[in-house]
């Protein structure tokens, strides 16, 4: 399964407005910049991501086929624990592996106790996410 990230803009401009279904952000010039489509290889985990003053990246959306989840708390991104080996953020979507989906993913999902069923909700529809012996 492929996992991925994809840039959202910049976080003071663009989280507040920020909801379910959102395609569009604000660049940086003020103008409205539409969001890519997702990569067809990518079949799994999907978050947008904003970028903070001093090249920090949050997490702030987590989507798969059947949710769309703002969140209420953003993740500060972790290269080495969010990303993967050898990955980087890019203007295209960054793609990673299973292993990387769920640290992310759990780690989202303890910064935002208040929304665990939604995002329990994605994390099982992962093959990773299930409990054992369903």
């Amino acid at each position: 399964m492929q996992h991925a990230l994809m840039y959202h803009g910049g976080f003071e401009t663009n989280f507040s407005n920020l909801a379910p279904g959102a395609r569009t952000f604000r660049g940086s010039d003020g103008s409205e910049r539409v969001l890519s489509d997702w990569p067809d290889e990518v079949d799994g985990l999907r978050v947008g991501y904003m970028e903070k003053p001093g090249k920090r990246f949050v997490a702030v959306r987590v989507m798969d086929d059947d949710s769309d989840v703002v969140l209420g708390h953003e993740l500060l991104i972790d290269p080495t624990r969010h990303l993967g080996l050898g990955k980087r953020f890019s203007a295209e979507p960054t793609t990673f592996s299973d292993d990387t989906a769920r640290y992310l993913l759990d780690d989202i999902m303890a910064k935002n106790p208040d929304q665990i069923v939604e995002l329990q909700a994605i994390r099982e529809r992962m093959p990773w996410g299930r409990c054992k012996g369903q």
